[in-house]
């Protein structure tokens, strides 16, 4: 969908959107409503009980002539950037299939701050992403129409906060693209070459570590992982050095399992399918890499992402298996369907001997208790370090990327104590979230402060949500890029 904006509507629009604060519905005057059709503005919104709460919406046809003027009245509750944003992603999803092309807003009388009103232009912008190109027989009244937002009355300032948007808007864009993926089209080597291909020109250093590399640096915990598939694995990193030459602040790894089968622990057949989404994790990180790339965010950040495909093969590894790791710790596997722990051992291990970063957040679909856990509601949070888990949680408030943090302990590290190596990779059923942070903690160096986001709940939905539709959410990029610009930067 394009983006426009002008100062004010050159002609009257086809459609135009009002934005309205809460319990401001039975204002005085409408912009860009005749005088005539004022009175008939404010019966309707009473007769609808409309009172501004944000994302609600009241459509108005009013008769002008032969013809009739379509006015959208779209509630932006409290006038908070939340909420505004909210208003945006509604305004696109009543009118994205509705047949009509183009909407103006007109947010003159709303007088949002800068902010406010990029993050409305974002929320648009986000709702109008699809994932079409493999229907080839899509009903007319189920394809998109709507290409063009022109925004008016815009506050001063709206460049630069549009921007930023923009950035965090494209970012996301790549994460859902990566996330709606069918496995047989993204795979390990072909994730490397889509993210590579769509961060072109922005100034991000890549690096892709591939099989033979990784099996000179021991790394036996990830390719454990990948042994059982024809797929080979890569983990792929993203540098950018926004603030000048020098280590990253901070470093992002992220889970990349492209498919997960389970492997010889095989997961049942029905839902298995929803397993494309296991690279999740991987997929936030490309997408934050490349919205900070195009902000040119004033920070030096790496992005690592450790990509696999976990198969049943007649050479796949099977539960008894011990394998070492890059850090020469020793795994017993007991269930080659806890293969994501796997992976981010020898990704972090990796990543702290390449890039010797103070602060590591990994992003990983890690656990069905999760879910059990929490839902779709939150992501799981587990820190070695208060205040780097305090900025994370205002992040998430603040994005809506929300996050709940779970205890560590030695009691619960205890758990994945093995009898004949250093760990095994899955303790008992109970807390089964907690002993697969504390198994991933085991790799983070003395020093290093650590976050472990478990988002295996929220990268994906079955129902829409206030920016997005079914499917890929985005999960995770509004978050790092939240808690990265407000804590990292220069």
């Amino acid at each position: 969908m394009q983006i426009a904006f002008s100062a004010a509507a050159s002609t009257a629009p086809a459609i135009l959107a009002l934005p309205v604060e809460k319990d401001l519905a039975g204002r005085a005057g409408w912009p860009g409503v005749a005088d005539g059709h004022q009175g008939q503005a404010n019966a309707a919104a009473r007769a609808a009980r409309f009172d501004g709460e944000a994302g609600t919406i009241v459509e108005l046809f009013l008769a002008d002539g032969d013809g009739a003027s379509h006015v959208l009245l779209v509630g932006v509750g409290t006038g908070s950037e939340a909420d505004w944003e909210k208003a945006g992603g509604a305004l696109v999803a009543k009118l994205l299939r509705s047949g009509a092309t183009d909407v103006t807003a007109d947010l003159s009388a709303a007088s949002p701050t800068a902010k406010a009103a990029a993050r409305f232009v974002a929320g648009a912008a986000q709702r109008a992403w699809r994932y079409d190109q493999y229907r080839t027989r899509l009903p007319e009244k189920q394809k998109a129409t709507l290409a063009t937002l022109t925004v008016v009355g815009a506050p001063d300032g709206i460049e630069g906060a549009w921007a930023d948007q923009d950035a965090l808007t494209r970012g996301l864009e790549l994460t859902r693209n990566l996330v709606a993926a069918p496995p047989n089209i993204l795979y390990p080597e072909s994730f490397v070459e889509q993210v590579r291909k769509d961060v072109e020109g922005l100034g991000l250093e890549i690096v892709v570590v591939d099989e033979a590399e990784m099996t000179r640096h021991g790394m036996g915990a990830l390719l454990g992982v990948s042994q059982g598939s024809v797929r080979e694995a890569r983990i792929l990193a993203l540098k950018w050095n926004g603030a000048g030459e020098g280590d990253p602040s901070v470093a992002l790894v992220g889970k990349g399992v492209t498919f997960d089968s389970g492997g010889i622990s095989l997961k049942p057949g029905a839902g298995m399918e929803d397993m494309k989404w296991d690279m999740g994790g991987a997929g936030a990180v490309a997408g934050t890499m490349k919205a900070l790339a195009a902000r040119k965010a004033k920070v030096n950040v790496v992005g690592v992402m450790g990509l696999v495909e976990n198969m049943p093969d007649a050479n796949a590894q099977r539960p008894g298996d011990v394998v070492t790791s890059m850090s020469g710790q020793t795994i017993e596997i007991l269930n080659t369907d806890a293969e994501g722990r796997l992976v981010l051992a020898d990704a972090i291990t990796w990543t702290q001997a390449t890039f010797r970063p103070k602060t590591i957040i990994d992003l990983a679909t890690l656990t069905g208790a999760m879910i059990v856990s929490l839902g779709n509601e939150y992501g799981g949070l587990f820190s070695n370090d208060d205040a780097l888990a305090d900025k994370l949680l205002a992040a998430g408030v603040a994005t809506g990327d929300k996050l709940w943090r779970f205890p560590l302990s030695e009691t619960y590290n205890k758990l994945i104590d093995s009898p004949i190596a250093d760990m095994k990779n899955v303790g008992p059923r109970g807390a089964g979230s907690i002993t697969a942070a504390q198994f991933i903690q085991r790799f983070v160096d003395e020093g290093v402060k650590w976050a472990h986001l478990d988002i295996a709940g929220m990268v994906w939905s079955d129902k829409p949500g206030a920016t997005y539709d079914k499917g890929a959410t985005g999960y995770g990029v509004k978050l790092l890029d939240r808690v990265i610009a407000e804590n990292f930067e220069g």
